[in-house]
């Protein structure tokens, strides 16, 4: 949805750039402080969402900024500064976006099944922005300029709700443990990993002689993971 919505929604603000008045040439010159702008602005929201856990929250208020910057575009096409100022908060909610949905992908995502999960993740954003494109130019040539900016913000509405319904993610992370050489029996042992107090997952792929975990990290305990890797299983 997100690259969905940028490319479509690049298809109609240079062209309302230019009815403002402002020549093709100087469009860098507004979208380079907008753009560093909103990356400052994301930065402490990104700090929220990591290190207090507020990921969730934090998701769904950068979707609903999302779908409120298009609506506010397509009202404040006519004014310059009101529609720089809807920009920035577009570009600082997509942002905010672009730095989180990998963190909760990888969350969310079983242990022994996280390449893959990454592997979607980076294909959908290639074909959101292919369907943004397309549907984009299509909402243009028969709504025009406030269509696209319409058409945006009721893909970011449908994208809130099912944000909104979404399970809060825990502060997970993932660990690769290195197993000591020896005749472990493999099974007992990812049974004992599995029992560990904020071991979420652990998977144990022999052939390489290493453990995946997902563990939570308020309650992980390193030092007993370290005495079970190390004693007999």
């Amino acid at each position: 949805s997100l690259h969905l919505i940028l490319t479509a929604l690049f298809l109609a603000v240079p062209l309302i750039l230019r009815d403002l008045g402002l020549a093709p040439v100087q469009h860098s010159m507004l979208y380079l402080p907008v753009m560093l702008g909103s990356i400052v602005a994301m930065v402490p929201f990104v700090i929220l969402a990591e290190r207090r856990g507020l990921m969730k929250q934090v998701f769904v208020g950068a979707v609903a900024c999302l779908a409120v910057a298009q609506f506010g575009l397509g009202e404040l096409s006519g004014h310059l500064w009101g529609f720089v100022a809807a920009l920035a908060l577009f570009f600082t909610a997509f942002n905010l976006l672009e730095a989180t949905l990998p963190s909760l992908v990888s969350k969310v995502a079983p242990v022994d099944a996280k390449g893959t999960a990454m592997g979607v993740y980076s294909t959908s954003q290639f074909g959101g922005a292919f369907v943004g494109g397309v549907a984009g130019g299509w909402v243009h040539q028969h709504l025009g300029l406030s269509g696209v900016f319409l058409f945006g913000a009721s893909v970011a509405v449908v994208w809130l709700l099912v944000a909104s319904g979404m399970r809060k993610p825990g502060r997970y992370a993932s660990r690769l443990v290195h197993l000591t050489a020896g005749g472990r029996d493999t099974g007992e042992l990812a049974a004992r990993l599995r029992g560990m107090p904020g071991v979420i997952e652990a998977v144990i792929v022999a052939d390489e002689g290493v453990a995946y975990l997902k563990v939570d990290r308020d309650r992980f305990d390193d030092v007993a993971l370290g005495e079970i890797v190390a004693g007999p299983a």
